[in-house]
């Protein structure tokens, strides 16, 4: 097998990332992990920042706006242009059905994928079920309205946009009581002792929550090979598992889902997924062993077919 050309200082591989703080600390997380899967200098690998289209608009739901799409649009023109040689992702805010100029050469591997609620200074609980009667949560999910509403009918829901470091900032100006993030941003950004774990089976999480994709150019086969590299595969299995969940279930940024594949002590894969609907009033849950590649969209199937009108009708299948 022939080698593989490996990055130079006089020619670096250009990792592509979204600018924002948290974006840009998993950038330096690939590209810490291919530094030394191949023994890289530095100055071979180079961070590119650029603002995505969803970083900019703050004011509206990003399924009023043009979905995922507007968290890779920005990255996907300058991987198919050669202005970056791998896009690294969030995976939970990366479109289901991908281009095909476009291959998943990589996960690292998933971190805590757990939601944590983060509270008022004058708010004191740290559990969803503990907040205070009529308190405002802020999101921009759909999901995680639709699961705080099921379990507090009485919380307000209101939208939260913004990175992790604006939601927390408009927190503590008030204007919210309470937020939910995700463990796996806060712990990258070294907030560690931020916010409290919700447990997994009161708060599903999204599907690839806590997992970070790269991508290279479908073409380019040197690239992919560097990024093989470093596949964290247990990691690529149960999030793949979601990601055909997803599929099969034909949701979209409107569509409150919850999925989490997780390895078991037996070393079988079991995912769990929910589906609600808008107020959460409506849900549907199930869960399958996944050994083959239909495991996860037979659960889809099922689930839609046990649910009432009020959740179906978010779904295009």
């Amino acid at each position: 097998m022939a080698s593989i050309p490996l990055p130079t200082s006089a020619n670096p591989l250009r990792i592509g990332t979204r600018a924002s703080p948290l974006a840009q600390a998993q950038a330096h997380m690939a590209a810490a992990a291919l530094a030394k899967a191949h023994a890289l200098a530095p100055e071979a690998l180079e961070i590119v920042p650029m603002t995505a289209t969803g970083d900019k608009i703050q004011d509206r739901a990003l399924a009023e706006v043009g979905g995922k799409a507007l968290w890779t649009r920005e990255l996907d023109a300058a991987l198919d242009a050669g202005v970056i040689d791998v896009a690294v992702h969030s995976l939970k805010d990366v479109e289901t059905i991908r281009d095909a100029r476009f291959a998943l050469g990589a996960m690292l591997e998933r971190a805590d994928p757990c939601d944590r609620l983060v509270v008022h200074g004058d708010v004191k609980t740290a559990s969803i079920v503990e907040l205070p009667h009529g308190a405002r949560l802020g999101t921009s999910s759909p999901r995680r309205a639709a699961q705080v509403k099921r379990l507090r009918p009485d919380l307000v829901t209101t939208l939260l946009r913004g990175n992790v470091q604006t939601r927390l900032a408009k927190l503590a100006d008030g204007e919210v009581d309470a937020t939910l993030l995700a463990a796996a941003g806060l712990d990258r950004l070294g907030m560690n002792e931020v916010g409290t774990a919700q447990a997994i089976d009161m708060l599903l999480p999204a599907a690839s929550q806590g997992a970070i994709g790269i991508e290279c150019r479908a073409d380019d086969a040197a690239t992919f090979a560097l990024l093989k590299a470093i596949d964290h595969a247990p990691t690529h299995h149960a999030v793949a598992a979601e990601r055909a969940l997803l599929a099969a279930l034909g949701g979209d940024c409107r569509s409150p889902i919850a999925a989490h594949a997780h390895w078991r002590e037996d070393g079988s894969l079991r995912l769990d997924a929910e589906i609600y609907s808008e107020d959460g009033a409506e849900h549907v849950a199930g869960h399958v062993l996944v050994a083959g590649e239909g495991d996860a969209a037979a659960l889809a199937h099922q689930l839609l077919g046990e649910a009432p009108e009020a959740v179906r009708r978010l779904f295009t299948v």
